[in-house]
């Protein structure tokens, strides 16, 4: 049981232990590019190390070396780009690849040991997804709510412009208008 939990805990670990990206969206083409360079190039040494091993050792390995490189290609786009989407990429990645490694650990024991490990490996890869889910519906909900305060916002000082006339009224709402970026 004690197995069970290590790898339970590492897999959450490797799944949750992706932090906002502080500095989306600065990296230069020349930079990406060669990060890119540098992702295939480890990737490559890596699945060369793996060579060494055998049996389901080796399919582990495989499975870490495949997950780094796509990790480290999610990371490198949302850095890029610095889009949102891209970040949420990054979440979802690591949870398919986190699943992946640790259901060729599983493949280490029998019987229902095996099923169990699957079974807690799907679970952490389910609840990293639906978190990455309910990131986008939160996100989502937040510009909406944004948009409804804006337009309260905005209502409340057309309203407040009622209580003037003339051109004391019309410089009032061409400054409400300019203050929520209207024409």
């Amino acid at each position: 049981m004690c197995k069970h939990f290590a790898l339970k805990t590492s897999l959450i670990a490797l799944v949750l232990l992706g932090l906002p990206f502080a500095q989306a969206g600065t990296t230069t083409k020349a930079d990406y590019q060669a990060a890119r360079a540098r992702i295939e190039s480890d990737h490559k040494a890596d699945r060369a190390d793996c060579n060494a091993l055998a049996a389901n050792a080796k399919d582990i390995c495989v499975a870490q070396a495949t997950a780094k490189e796509k990790v480290a290609r999610a990371e490198l786009e949302a850095r890029y780009s610095g889009k949102t989407s891209d970040q949420r990429k990054v979440l979802i990645v690591r949870a398919e690849t986190a699943y992946a490694v640790a259901k060729e650990h599983c493949d280490d024991q029998a019987g229902n040991a095996k099923d169990v490990c699957v079974k807690e490996a799907k679970a952490v890869e389910t609840k990293a997804l639906a978190e990455a889910r309910m990131d986008q519906k939160v996100d989502a909900a937040r510009k909406e709510s944004s948009a409804d305060m804006r337009a309260a916002d905005y209502a409340v000082a057309i309203e407040k412009c009622d209580a003037t006339a003339g051109e004391a009224k019309e410089n009032c709402i061409a400054s409400a208008k300019s203050g929520f970026g209207l024409k």
